[in-house]
């Protein structure tokens, strides 16, 4: 595509969104205004639901799969500028979906056609909410570890197991998981990856109430749970590369945490109110020097997403630079919570207001809520640790370290 047709696409794309995406959804996204897409989808306005079915209707859900699923057969280049145009207009994404940013993908490298047919084309209408079953009690960063079980009867696996940290678990619909179904192969080669219904008989959830109070994890337990043998995704004991793959789609999903995609507060913003407020008065220079380091970081950060972008479509090899992704707007995120809180001072100590001593804004009460789950996103999709052991080996082939 010449820049001509882009500049003229980029035009179309503009004018779309200014008339289709209303005002009072050109705000940051707050936590209790997420709308997921699933079989009960809930809006809190009018215009939620309006740009919902707008974009769902435009292919816009997964705007670069191709339109025979329900997507919007944009190529890379156009794909990238209804990005752009979006965080221009600062437009919400319409709706969060595991199914869109991890599972699809995977499913459109590895599923079968029929398979395409039956899984993507829900996620592109916005009405099965996916949640992802990787993590148990006792195989946590060492996934291989698994013991969920997929025994083959027939035409059908009766699994048995459970799996924890499983974010939303009891909202969602279905979930995409792995399950071992050849215990006396190594540990990466027997293990199969499956998708299921939540409704199924044997399937019990169990919410886990986090440190904010919310319930976002749960484990699911799986009690002789019957599937057909179509609903291995992949082929049969090559799970692990199925996952590996999955993984790197979820780490570009949690990278979009700090870009847009999610929840998110306008942190330039916060910085100058309590700076110029009472507050300000009591900021040391070395939180005042954090705090810039922090929004310097950040503009890095984001421009160093957009190289990756440049030559990835030059077809320059970038797995390396993706690789340190998640890691990078994980610990960015902790950062600069941690700077705005402690320049808030006894604002950020709000927790509610049952007490009757302080009289917090929602603001300030959502921020301490932000700040706590800010500690999950270092955790969710591999903890940093893992993260830099995975930088270091594959990425830096550097030997692993021994203890002398």
């Amino acid at each position: 595509m010449s820049n001509n047709q882009l500049e003229e696409f980029r035009a179309e794309v503009r004018q779309w969104l200014d008339a289709n995406c209303p005002q009072s959804l050109r705000t940051p996204l707050t936590e209790d205004q997420i709308v997921w897409g699933g079989s009960h989808v809930e809006f809190q306005s009018d215009d939620q639901k309006i740009w919902f079915e707008r974009m769902r209707d435009k292919g816009w859900f997964a705007p670069d799969w191709p339109k025979e699923f329900g997507g919007g057969g944009l190529n890379p280049d156009e794909n990238r500028v209804l990005e752009q145009e979006m965080r221009k207009l600062r437009c919400r994404v319409p709706q969060i979906n595991l199914g869109i940013w991890m599972l699809g993908p995977v499913v459109l490298e590895f599923g079968t056609e029929e398979q395409k047919k039956e899984f993507l084309l829900p996620m592109t209408q916005g009405k099965v909410r996916w949640c992802q079953g990787f993590s148990e009690p006792n195989a946590g960063s060492d996934l291989a570890s698994l013991k969920t079980t997929a025994v083959l009867d027939g035409d059908d696996f009766i699994i048995n197991g459970s799996k924890i940290w499983t974010s939303h678990g009891n909202h969602s619909d279905c979930i995409y998981m792995l399950v071992r179904t050849d215990p006396a192969a190594s540990k990466q080669e027997g293990i199969s990856f499956v998708v299921l219904d939540l409704k199924l008989p044997g399937v019990n959830i169990k919410p886990i109430e986090m440190i904010s109070g919310s319930s976002h994890f749960c484990q699911i337990f799986f009690d002789q749970v019957r599937i057909p043998k179509r609903n291995l995704i992949g082929p049969l004991n090559g799970g692990w590369t199925v996952a590996k793959r999955l993984l790197q789609f979820e780490r570009k999903a949690m990278s979009k945490f700090d870009d847009g995609g999610a929840p998110d507060f306008d942190y330039l913003a916060l910085v100058k109110r309590y700076l110029q407020g009472p507050e300000g008065a009591h900021v040391t220079s070395a939180l005042k020097s954090s705090i810039v380091s922090g929004l310097m970081a950040d503009h890095a950060y984001k421009l160093t997403t957009r190289r990756a972008f440049e030559e990835g479509r030059a077809g320059m090899n970038v797995s390396g630079l993706a690789s340190s992704f998640k890691y990078i707007s994980a610990e960015l995120e902790k950062k600069r919570l941690e700077d705005v809180l402690n320049m808030m001072g006894y604002r950020g100590l709000g927790w509610d207001n049952e007490g009757g001593y302080e009289e917090f804004t929602e603001e300030e009460l959502a921020f301490t809520n932000r700040w706590l789950i800010s500690k999950t996103i270092a955790i969710a999709g591999g903890t940093s640790e893992i993260q830099l052991n995975i930088i270091s080996k594959r990425v830096l082939g550097l030997p692993d370290w021994e203890a002398k």
